[in-house]
């Protein structure tokens, strides 16, 4: 069995421990004023935990609910058990087990799973990106007004800072330009969907390792580019990731106002 194999049926698993709670009486509590966490995110990361260990030997775990440290690191698996735990909690079926593996700052496997949808997109370094069967391609799309686009907002939103006022400054320079936005709550989905064509760009801010780990592989696999704010490549920790086929990139990268923090 490949790497992206036994990912692949990791992924599948920890989907079981996901699909079981979407349906059921959940115990929430909250991280930050708008930041939910269930007793399923913490059950399916544990478990995520525990079996990547012993199938990645060697590699430094990095789970949401559970990791305290650095990012920059040499091999390294960057988990999410539950990307979307608002969807889950309102049972809204847009959230995904999402699990990217990386080395030396490079992504190498990825896999982001939606087993409420039951859809498994995955990557490999120099393979492709895939749905199934059907290797996924960006969009053609060259006109930013003809353009969707993908947006998720900061938890520190509440606060009316810089992050706010960014978001609302974003979406005033972009909106009359494109065809409309969509925010289904999960970075890890919102790349996935990029990659597949039905979207044409993303952007957002304040994002983890473990929300786009996963995407960024599909995304350059499915022929996109990603980048910080600045236009310069994307590294765990940077403020804002922009996302999309090369051209709708650049056209975003033009108009997405400068992070004044």
């Amino acid at each position: 069995m490949s790497a992206l194999e036994r990912l692949e049926r990791i992924a599948r698993e920890a989907g079981e421990i996901v699909r079981r709670g979407y349906h059921a009486h959940k115990e929430i509590r909250h991280k930050g004023t708008v930041d939910l966490v269930t007793q399923y995110d913490v059950e399916t990361e544990r478990y995520l935990l525990h079996t990547l260990a012993e199938a990645f030997p060697g590699h430094t775990l990095v789970g949401e609910e559970s990791y305290e440290g650095g990012y920059e690191l040499g091999k390294a698996i960057y988990i999410d058990p539950i990307d979307g735990t608002t969807n889950f909690v309102h049972g809204i079926p847009h959230l995904a087990v999402s699990l990217g593996v990386w080395e030396e700052g490079i992504p190498c496997l990825a896999v982001v799973y939606n087993p409420v949808l039951d859809e498994l997109y995955r990557a490999e370094a120099g393979q492709g990106a895939w749905l199934g069967k059907e290797r996924l391609r960006l969009a053609d799309s060259l006109n930013l007004q003809n353009a969707l686009i993908a947006t998720g907002f900061p938890y520190a939103k509440v606060e009316r800072g810089p992050e706010y006022r960014w978001v609302v400054e974003a979406f005033s320079a972009l909106l009359p330009q494109i065809q409309d936005f969509r925010r289904l709550g999960a970075a890890s989905i919102d790349l996935a969907y990029l990659a597949k064509g039905v979207f044409a760009g993303f952007y957002e801010i304040d994002l983890k390792p473990w929300d786009v780990a996963a995407g960024i592989l599909l995304i350059q696999e499915a022929g996109g580019t990603v980048s910080n704010l600045e236009g310069r490549p994307y590294r765990f920790g940077d403020k804002g990731i922009v996302a999309g086929t090369p051209e709708i990139h650049r056209k975003l990268l033009e108009r997405l106002p400068e992070y004044r923090g």
